[in-house]
């Protein structure tokens, strides 16, 4: 167990590391890709064989049980005042981009790209919810493959990082307020991270909508890892292993709802709060950094360039269609 423990430790200390450095730590990337990278890269040398077996027991406690608690720790960056204080058009626009992304989204990879069930999911999680979040409880939602969840992450880093350089360049053209325009960033941009930098390049009220409305996507979070478990499991096929009838009930993500109600009701000390979400951020890294270790470059391979088309697609959903439902609904 502790030896899986100290490599993810170690590998997430240089996810943080890198993510600190002068001109990295203005891309907008967080600690948790660098560490899925790194994880990746070490995953991959001659003297991973040698590691895996004693590092097992701590990899898969990484990315089970780190992996949930971080995201009970999440619900820890929003209130349900954050959520009320934009009215109930947000919360409707953002059903309106989820809900679009993902059908359109899982339509389109398994039917026209021809993509695998995981991989396509997980892919179009990212882009509607919120990123790599988003894709790491799905896939401890599903258990899928780890080539398919560092595939889905590879998709978020690449248009997230995209939208942080189009969005603030697209603003003057747009015709929309700042404020408006922030309520946009936050609907269609992946990360928070990428949310807080493309909405600072705009201005302070676009930077102060863009991050309640992305809040408010990621509380979507919840219901989609409810239905999405139960959705899952049926439409698996019927065989000896998935006839069970098993009930699939995501239990961190009522832990999420747990602490967004403390956040919203307890005034935590400050250093308290801060330390609660620190925590929260380490266990989702060091479930990335195991994630990355236990992904080999061969089964990323295997699934091409499709991921990144769908996601591209999904992209230019998002930016268009996305623009589009924000001046609908909430100018």
């Amino acid at each position: 167990m502790w030896q899986g423990l100290t490599l993810c430790t170690i590998l997430t200390l240089g996810g943080f590391g890198l993510a600190h450095l002068p001109g990295l730590a203005e891309s907008g990337i967080s600690p948790l890709v660098f560490a899925l990278l790194l994880g990746l890269v070490v995953g991959n040398l001659p003297l991973a064989c040698r590691l895996s077996g004693v590092a097992q027991g701590g990899l898969q406690f990484a990315t089970r049980w780190l992996l949930r608690g971080g995201i009970v720790l999440f619900g820890l960056s929003l209130t349900v005042q954050q959520i009320l204080a934009l009215g109930p058009r947000v919360l409707l626009l953002d059903l309106v981009v989820i809900g679009s992304v993902l059908v359109i989204g899982y339509q389109v990879g398994t039917r026209l790209l021809g993509m695998d069930r995981e991989t396509t999911l997980l892919t179009s999680v990212g882009s509607a919810i919120c990123g790599a979040a988003a894709i790491l409880a799905t896939e401890a939602a599903i258990r899928s493959r780890p080539a398919a969840a560092s595939m889905a992450v590879a998709t978020v880093v690449l248009f997230g990082s995209l939208a942080m350089v189009i969005y603030p360049l697209f603003f003057p053209l747009s015709g929309m307020s700042e404020g408006l325009f922030g309520i946009y960033i936050g609907a269609t941009v992946h990360e928070v991270a990428q949310v807080v930098a493309a909405g600072n390049a705009v201005g302070p009220e676009a930077l102060a909508n863009a991050v309640i409305v992305k809040l408010v996507r990621v509380m979507m979070l919840v219901p989609f890892l409810l239905i999405v478990g139960q959705w899952w499991m049926r439409s698996q096929p019927s065989d000896g292993a998935c006839a069970t009838g098993k009930l699939v009930i995501p239990w961190f993500a009522f832990g999420f709802l747990a602490m967004v109600g403390i956040n919203s009701v307890v005034n935590l000390p400050e250093a308290l709060h801060q330390a609660l979400v620190l925590a929260g951020q380490l266990a989702l890294t060091m479930a990335m950094a195991a994630l990355g270790f236990e992904t080999r470059l061969e089964k990323l391979k295997a699934l091409g360039i499709r991921p990144f088309l769908l996601a591209l697609m999904l992209f230019g959903l998002l930016l268009l269609g996305g623009g589009l439902a924000s001046q609908l609904l909430m100018d």
